[in-house]
């Protein structure tokens, strides 16, 4: 829609968590290697960033932060291409469930496998009540 909406807002919040584990736990970044970065988080007081330090420089935490972003942005740019390029069979699932509501999954594979629209939603959807 071109457009990122407050209801993206958890989508981002997990999509950093898991790049930042991928830098800092698993160790997938070749310009920080095959290191763990994660900090110990065993503080036992709320205010657990108070008096809590890192096992790594301010430069490394710049360094973490950047690869983060790349991760991110990649990913981004990534998943932007692929939504382009599947825009009108979305387009054409949008316009389905606004009509049914519901979409049963051979109805979804047929969309997406390039059949007519008029083809895929002539198959009854799970929410037809005649079907039921």
């Amino acid at each position: 829609l071109g457009d990122i909406s407050t209801g993206a807002s958890n989508d981002i919040q997990r999509a950093t968590s898991i790049a930042r584990n991928m830098v800092t736990v698993y160790g997938m970044s070749e310009k920080l290697g095959a290191i763990n970065y994660q900090a110990d988080s065993d503080e036992v007081f709320i205010g657990r960033s108070m008096g809590h330090t890192r096992p790594y420089s301010e430069e490394v935490a710049a360094q973490i932060d950047r690869e983060v972003k790349a991760i991110i942005d990649e990913s981004y740019q990534r998943s932007r291409k692929i939504l382009e390029g599947s825009r009108e069979k979305l387009q054409a699932v949008a316009e389905y469930l606004l009509q049914n509501e519901t979409m049963d999954a051979d109805t979804f594979r047929s969309f997406m496998e390039g059949q007519e629209a008029e083809e895929a939603a002539s198959v009854e959807s799970p929410a037809d009540p005649e079907k039921n």
